[in-house]
């Protein structure tokens, strides 16, 4: 346990907040930082390959201690395991303070600044009982979305090559950038990976495993007005702020975020900036089926429609952007990857249980450009809040999950 949280807090600590706005890759210089050091550790363990590219994408090998002839392993293939270094940009990210509590007894949590992480708001804290909890100071983000799931791949590396009696094939590991922008398998190469089968490690409680991700695509809803001064403005003003507001009004109010769970679908409006002449707003769709995007795409124009019949002077420009697709139905074609992440689950001492991810992340897209990637908990909750905190307990679940799940393809492949 000291050595996971030793290296959660020391990665948590490095800013690697992402930039939707960047055109680059990585979109910020910053996220080298934590990649370098990355590097660094996995050489120091004796992992040779290890390296980070132009665009910070950090991958190295944990080489087999399979031999010819072993009795009773056949060819086993190589597996990946992925998580991303960037964090979101939800909220700040700069000098990350973690707090520990120990052994945790229940009940709502107190952060210095005075924000309460409260219990009825977290039904996870009831089954963290004992556990040891790091969360925030309340004025960031902890980065704990993905930087477990970077300790918990760091982790189970170093344990690995410490111990080479453990029977596995060549395990690959990824750390990316910009995941949190939709960005983080752009530039991944999946032929340079070399691997059948990948897991992601960015998930949410301990035994939540995740096959299936939302379907995503993204709409910019842009409104150009008409500004003049308001003593002057009858008639002749439009205001593109009243305009954008009117869209979002006309939006059903049942499939927005706070109103749905599980499989249900919604559309969000993500952002708002504008003044008089000009306003934007990020839309996001999100349904488990793929089709369903198409409604929801439907009903933002019905409500622009509506809102263009209000203000007819105004000028409003939709521009919709696909983003990632539910993995599901790709995975089930390929099961066994599937059924060594659920018994790896067991073995590491949890009940394991299929959740379906009301988001995304690198394991859909990676899944989409051919490669299979499952995802596989952290103990993290409150994600891209001032709230968030990790079971560090679950995070070693984690570790012993991404130990046994090399030891099972090793085993049964």
């Amino acid at each position: 346990m000291e050595k996971v949280i030793d290296r959660l807090i020391r990665y948590v600590k490095i800013d690697t907040q992402a930039d939707p706005t960047s055109k680059t890759t990585p979109s910020t210089q910053k996220q080298f930082d934590l990649a370098n050091l990355l590097v660094e550790e996995l050489l120091a363990m004796g992992i040779s390959d290890a390296h980070v590219d132009e665009h910070c994408y950090v991958m190295a090998t944990v080489p087999s201690t399979l031999e010819q002839g072993d009795s009773g392993y056949g060819i086993t293939p190589a597996i990946g395991f992925v998580a991303h270094m960037d964090t979101s940009p939800d909220a700040p990210a700069t000098g990350v303070n973690p707090q520990v509590i120990e052994d945790y007894q229940g009940g709502d949590i107190t952060l210095p600044n005075g924000i309460i992480i409260r219990e009825d708001e977290n039904k996870a804290l009831k089954d963290c009982i004992g556990h040891t909890i790091v969360h925030t100071d309340g004025t960031t983000l902890l980065s704990s979305d993905d930087k477990s799931g970077v300790s918990a791949i760091m982790s189970a590396a170093e344990y690995l090559m410490l111990h080479p009696e453990i029977k596995h094939g060549d395990i690959r590991i990824g750390f990316t950038p910009d995941e949190e922008i939709g960005r983080g398998a752009d530039e991944f190469d999946i032929d340079k990976f070399g691997c059948e089968y990948a897991y992601t490690i960015d998930g949410e409680m301990p035994g939540q495993l995740n096959k299936e991700t939302f379907s995503a695509d993204m709409a910019m809803v842009k409104v150009t007005g008409r500004e003049i001064h308001p003593g002057s403005a009858k008639d002749i003003m439009v205001n593109a702020v009243r305009v954008l507001s009117c869209i979002i009004d006309h939006l059903p109010k049942e499939i927005s975020p706070e109103h749905t769970e599980g499989h249900q679908p919604y559309i969000h409006p993500h952002n708002f900036k504008g003044e008089v002449k000009y306003a934007e707003s990020m839309f996001l769709f999100r349904d488990f089926n793929s089709n369903g995007l198409l409604r929801l795409k439907e009903i933002l124009e019905e409500a622009v429609s509506k809102a263009q019949a209000e203000f007819p002077k105004a000028k409003i420009e939709i521009d919709v952007t696909k983003q990632y697709r539910n993995m599901l139905e790709e995975l089930e074609k390929n099961p066994k990857g599937l059924e060594y992440m659920f018994e790896a689950a067991s073995r590491a001492g949890v009940d394991p249980y299929w959740e379906p991810i009301r988001g995304g992340t690198d394991g859909s897209r990676l899944t989409e450009m051919g490669l299979p990637c499952p995802n596989i908990f952290t103990g993290g909750q409150n994600f891209h809040s001032v709230t968030e905190w990790v079971s560090i307990n679950a995070l070693e679940k984690a570790v012993d999950t991404i130990i046994y799940l090399s030891q099972i393809w090793a085993e049964k492949d």
